[in-house]
């Protein structure tokens, strides 16, 4: 038997382009109503919901959240280069730990104004390429002091900075951040997006390998199944960061994911407490129905595994 499954609702939501209530109203208890799945990934923009949040707080389903603000964190660097809870620049540092204490705020609001609640937050350390373990560690004790709801952090490993290699992240490396936790009081676990760990490692078989490094740490939270490419495909450019599907369930997606490595994946997080699976909708998928049959079909695999 798997873990309890997350699915990342932004990236399968035809809505959260081209905001649809309706169809977002019918997507999310659909996709709530699998068989395995437990609850949603959804992201922080600054707010509970891209487009509204009264709606969302009225209209989610009574089910875990695991709540990433790494969208939001990747505006802010756009706009600032030093900012993030691995700065070493400290007003950087103090920004982002400030705008933490927003998303613990929408998390509260989720507890008392709706039917969900927030199991999962995850954390990601920016900035690009000059981040240091000593500063995550004064962070997470810092972010640990902050009132969650009940919410367990994890620390969400998106692809290192790599000397002479294209980032799409360029964050502080697996071994840096497993190191920033244990010299942390801070009960804070890990989180591994294996498409991210992708666009690092560039090799399917070294995800594995990486997946078996987290659970040997003994912190490992949760780990979830998310595709990338060495080609340009539907999605863009070679190893963009945009969840690409399982490859067995569209092809064209060229996503080096396959149904082995879905195995392989899931064997190699041992008994971790939290699935993830956040794929993105065909370029096709228009509908809330052709949304749910993505994830269905994505789903299928990992339930194998």
């Amino acid at each position: 038997m798997t873990a309890p499954i997350l699915v990342s609702a932004y990236p399968v939501s035809p809505a959260f382009v081209n905001w649809d209530p309706v169809l977002e109203g019918e997507l999310l208890p659909a996709i709530c109503a699998l068989e395995g799945v437990a609850g949603l990934e959804i992201p922080w923009l600054g707010g509970i919901h891209k487009f509204d949040d009264a709606w969302f707080l009225e209209n989610v389903p009574a089910v875990p959240l695991a709540v990433t603000p790494i969208p939001f964190v990747m505006g802010r660097l756009a706009a600032s280069e030093d900012y993030g809870i691995a700065s070493t620049d400290e007003d950087g540092r103090r920004a982002a730990i400030d705008d933490l204490r927003r998303v613990a705020a929408d998390v509260t609001r989720i507890e008392g104004e709706s039917a969900a609640h927030t199991a999962v937050v995850t954390l990601h350390t920016a900035p690009r390429a000059t981040g240091s373990t000593e500063a995550l560690a004064r962070s997470l004790d810092e972010i640990a002091e902050i009132d969650w709801s009940g919410a367990r952090l994890a620390i969400e490993h998106c692809d290192a900075h790599i000397e002479g290699q294209m980032a799409e992240k360029g964050f502080l490396s697996l071994a840096d951040e497993i190191a920033a936790i244990e010299s942390s009081a801070a009960p804070v676990g890990v989180w591994i997006n294996w498409g991210r760990s992708a666009i690092e490692l560039r090799d399917a078989d070294a995800v594995t390998e990486q997946i078996a490094q987290a659970a040997e740490s003994g912190h490992l939270l949760g780990m979830a199944l998310s595709g990338a490419a060495a080609t340009s495909t539907p999605y863009g450019y070679p190893w963009i960061d945009a969840h690409l599907p399982i490859a067995s369930t569209y092809p064209a997606s060229e996503s080096i994911l396959d149904d082995a490595h879905v195995a392989a994946a899931i064997a190699a997080a041992g008994d971790v407490p939290w699935l993830g699976l956040k794929v993105a909708r065909r370029p096709d998928d228009e509908t809330a129905a052709a949304a749910l049959a993505t994830v269905e079909r994505n789903l299928a695999v990992v339930q194998r595994g």
